[in-house]
């Protein structure tokens, strides 16, 4: 129980502290089935192969039979306590299939830029990092498991790598001078690769209102780790009009708060009240929240940072994080001053696509089906009546029908038998020689009809 208290207490303060503890995730154990080119460890007589190219740190925490092992050039197995290797006939397990050796994958394929392979412990409910600050910002402590093997690329080395500290092979690096004897020991060279600089240094974030994390600059890197497994795209957003909060490498759903802040705002009161007060309402589960310090714009020159507080939509139904904008810009109005907010403001993304799109769909099917039906219910009557006939278009057209009436401006024929227009009384008489025939005779009158 005491461990477990422990666990939740660090848990807690990873979630709401300013200098936050990120912990590696992957490893480069043996018994890890992610670790092997078939996802699944080697089987029981079968071949293990390592890459012979690469440098590599594999901790062996079991024993095991195999036909053959292949190991790097530059590398080491830590053999755990009871672990070990003993020889056995190829493909004496049923599980070997046609005995194809078992390959370590890559191990350089891990990168320090990568947040997928970040964590803060289990952040509290409802709170979630943009995508830069899932990676160690400078004032983060930074631990790797003692208890695994793990190997990490350092980048391409564009900028220095900077935290508050280092925790590794069961030793913490606050300074400098000790990390860079480490990293240029046997020991870190196995674990830590790559053009890249690691730097340490005891900053504490020291300002109540919060640090900004300092990786704007690795935010590319960071993004291609990040998209590395879709081809380097960002999915779809499901809205009209997505938001990209600072630090995020995509669009998303949801609406962006900016707090401008004075010299009183706590940004640890702050997002305990966002917690508190409003996510854990019945209105607004399945939104997730980020509050965190970020870099103000240029053109606005009355404060070089802000608060951001990214509400994201999680599941298929918008507006919750709309709802909870207006009412943190509500609280502001209320409890601004005590807070140490001097002004709010938000954007908010559209609905979803999937919502507009059909609804657009079925509001044209209606429509196109209301106006076919109306056009059968006028054309019917006059059918019947006889007042309105049509025919195929192979039936031929009776003898001595009328053909319609003769337009004089596009016929000339018809035009020369038509007598002149008679001026009107009053009206100037047009010269003789006028050519101008700008009338036509309508055949629904007949001339009598016309001289009466």
């Amino acid at each position: 129980m005491a461990a477990l208290g422990r666990f939740l207490l660090w848990l807690q303060l990873c979630a709401l502290t300013q200098a936050a503890s990120k912990l590696w995730v992957p490893n480069t154990d043996f018994e890890v089935a992610a670790n092997w080119s078939q996802n699944r460890t080697p089987c029981e007589g079968g071949a293990v192969e390592f890459p012979a190219d690469k440098m590599l740190s594999v901790l062996v925490r079991e024993g095991h039979a195999v036909s053959g092992l292949l190991l790097p050039l530059d590398g080491e197995l830590v053999l755990a306590s009871g672990a070990g290797f003993g020889i056995s006939d190829a493909g004496s397990h049923r599980d070997c299939g046609a005995g194809d050796p078992a390959v370590f994958r890559d191990p350089d394929r891990f990168s320090w830029y990568d947040p997928h392979l970040w964590r803060c412990g289990d952040e509290a409910p409802g709170l979630f990092s943009v995508d830069a600050e899932r990676v160690p910002c400078r004032h983060d402590d930074v631990v790797f498991p003692s208890s695994a093997s793990f190997r990490v690329g350092l980048g391409p080395g564009a900028g220095p790598v900077r935290v508050r500290s280092l925790s590794a092979l069961g030793r913490t690096f606050t300074s400098d001078e000790d990390l860079v004897v480490f990293l240029a020991s046997r020991a870190g060279r196995l674990r830590f690769h790559g053009p890249g600089v690691l730097s340490v240094g005891p900053e504490d974030c020291a300002d109540p209102s919060g640090c900004v994390c300092g990786n704007a600059e690795a935010q590319p890197w960071i993004c291609a780790a990040l998209l590395q497994p879709l081809g380097g795209r960002c999915p779809q957003a499901a809205c009209h009009g997505a938001l990209r909060p600072q630090g995020q490498c995509c669009d998303l759903c949801g609406a962006v708060v900016l707090l401008t802040h004075g010299p009183a705002f706590d940004l640890e009161r702050y997002r305990a009240r966002v917690l508190d007060t409003f996510l854990g309402l019945p209105q607004y589960q399945g939104l997730q929240v980020a509050v965190s310090k970020v870099p103000r714009s240029p053109r606005l020159r009355e404060a070089d940072t802000e608060i951001q507080v990214v509400l994201a939509e999680t599941g298929p139904e918008t507006g919750g994080a709309g709802r909870l904008a207006r009412a943190l810009l509500a609280d502001v109005a209320e409890h601004g001053e005590a807070l140490g907010i001097l002004a709010a403001t938000m954007r908010e993304s559209g609905a979803h696509v999937g919502v507009g799109s059909a609804a657009g769909l079925a509001g044209g099917v209606a429509a196109s089906l209301l106006l076919a039906l109306l056009v059968l219910l006028v054309a019917l009557p006059l059918h019947r009546a006889g007042r309105l006939r049509w025919r195929r278009r192979d039936e031929a057209v009776p003898a001595g029908a009328p053909l319609g009436f003769h337009n004089p401006v596009f016929d000339g024929a018809a035009s020369k038998e038509l007598p002149r227009p008679r001026p009107l009384s009053g009206a100037p008489k047009a010269p003789t020689g006028s050519t101008s025939h700008s009338y036509f005779v309508n055949p629904l009158f007949s001339g009598a009809e016309a001289e009466a």
